[in-house]
């Protein structure tokens, strides 16, 4: 491995012929000669032997946010059960944000159960299971890690292009006849499985700070773009599959996405910055974005807490009645149907809605399809909380 250089390398580019093929009787003759001719991509340099380099102040606040991660998952790590797959949820939830799929926590809640939603909250449920898989892959980051966490991201919406390295040019800002007037060019799709076999060498190196790796890693890897779509979202997974391989979060995810949607414009600038050599923005930008994602996150836990305490004192049920059990399940599921129920935690399915009674009369929570049959049940309180969450994260600007 080569030792520690100064400065981190830029992008370069190069020339490359292209072949628009824009029928001329749809596309008029201005737009096609601004289209023809060759253009030029990214040349992306290696970094597996490269070690980053920043300041020290930018070094000891990742490290303190590294350890405000850890302390974070130890905490809610001795409240696993509700608090994991909600914090999973609010993290998948806050980076499709930033790619404007932007879902209700209901919709989103509904599409989990696998019921017809909007399309953005399958979109979001999809990014739900990527998250899970980049989790789940965390022992052993490798290529076809990546490749199995966009597939569980785009299976179910885009099934042609998930799990599969692109084979087309891509680029970033432009228009879609062709890449000359791109704010980006990605590297061109032969190079893109040498890159990423690249950047996840670079990922299970031990001597380098978690945050800053984790930070370097994920703009490296939105660099390469390798995938025709799903980039952004299949890159912040990275990032937790990262933070987990290295210890730095064992139970819980950290929802950092809805750290960096409180000012995504500095987060598309620090990824541009990247490209131009310039480490310490990105490493700032995850910083800033995993404490503010601490803070958050503690207070919709808090509020979730307060919210089933709440529902001890109104319920009225038998200490061993069902009702306890779906009422610890809605914390996690604000959405439940009579399948879930069942599914969850053994309900027989005709004994659901005698179950959902005492709820039901407490006004945990109502029915709100107005169906017969195919009910739906909401506990509106926790639904509050979650979009509650995500307005805090709110966002002042995108791309």
């Amino acid at each position: 491995m080569s030792a520690a250089a100064p400065d981190w390398p830029a992008i370069g580019t190069r020339e490359v012929p292209w072949r628009p093929g824009l029928p001329e009787d749809v596309v008029p003759r201005a737009v096609r000669l601004r289209h023809a001719g060759p253009y030029r991509a990214a040349v992306v340099p290696e970094i597996a032997g490269r070690t980053p380099q920043v300041g020290a102040a930018v070094l000891r606040a990742a490290e303190d946010a590294a350890a405000e991660i850890a302390r974070f998952d130890t905490r809610m790590g001795s409240e696993v059960a509700p608090f994991a797959a909600v914090l999973l949820r609010t993290e998948s939830a806050s980076s499709s944000r930033i790619e404007q799929l932007t879902s209700g926590a209901r919709a989103i809640a509904v599409a989990e159960l696998g019921s017809p939603s909007t399309r953005n909250a399958e979109a979001v449920v999809g990014n739900v299971a990527a998250m899970r898989a980049a989790l789940d892959l965390a022992e052993a980051p490798s290529p076809a890690a990546v490749l199995a966490m966009h597939d569980a991201l785009l299976r179910d919406t885009e099934p042609g292009i998930a799990g599969r390295w692109r084979s087309e040019q891509v680029w970033v800002g432009g228009t879609s006849y062709g890449p000359h007037q791109a704010e980006y060019v990605a590297p061109v799709a032969q190079d893109v499985p040498g890159l990423v076999a690249d950047v996840t060498r670079f990922a299970v190196r031990t001597d380098i700070a978690p945050v800053v790796l984790a930070a370097v890693a994920h703009a490296q890897f939105e660099t390469i773009h390798p995938f025709p779509d799903g980039n952004g979202r299949a890159g912040r997974a990275l990032v937790h599959c990262l933070l987990r391989h290295h210890g730095v979060t064992r139970a819980v995810t950290v929802p950092v996405s809805a750290g960096l949607l409180v000012d995504v414009e500095g987060y598309f600038d620090a990824l541009t910055a990247y490209r131009r050599g310039e480490l310490e923005p990105v490493v700032e930008a995850f910083t800033r974005g995993t404490l503010t994602a601490i803070t958050n996150a503690t207070q919709l836990v808090e509020e979730l807490r307060g919210v089933r305490a709440g529902w001890d004192d109104v319920v009225r049920a038998r200490s061993d009645a069902a009702a306890w059990r779906i009422a610890d399940l809605l914390v996690r599921q604000p959405v439940v149907d009579a399948a879930a129920v069942t599914r969850e935690l053994g309900v027989p399915a005709q004994n659901v809605v005698r179950a959902l009674a005492p709820l039901l009369a407490a006004g945990v929570v109502t029915e709100f399809t107005g169906r017969r049959r195919n009910r739906m049940w909401q506990a509106r309180e926790v639904l509050d909380a979650l979009d509650g969450f995500a307005a805090r994260a709110g966002r002042r600007g995108g791309r």
